[in-house]
C-alpha cells in the first residue's frame, strides 16, 4: 500500500513538471473545462482536462493489470 502512495506522488510530481508541455498538446483548454475571470478574482476547473486524463490512466492501468 505504501508504495502505491509514493508511486502516486511520483506520478504527481512529473505531470506538474511536464504541464508546460501537455499544454501544448491542448489540455487545460477543452470545450468542458470552466474558467471564470472578473477583475481581481480568477477561478478554474479543468473539468474536461481531467475527464480525459481519468479515462487514459484508467485504460494504461486496465492494460498493465491484463
Amino acid at each position: 500500500m505504501k508504495v502505491w502512495l509514493v508511486v502516486l506522488g511520483v506520478v504527481l510530481v512529473v505531470a506538474g513538471l511536464a504541464w508546460p508541455l501537455i499544454e501544448r498538446f491542448g489540455l487545460g483548454r477543452l470545450p468542458g473545462d470552466i474558467r471564470i475571470e472578473r477583475e481581481g478574482f480568477s477561478f478554474y476547473f479543468p473539468l474536461a482536462t481531467c475527464l480525459i486524463v481519468s479515462l487514459v490512466a484508467s485504460v494504461i492501468i486496465w492494460l498493465l493489470r491484463r
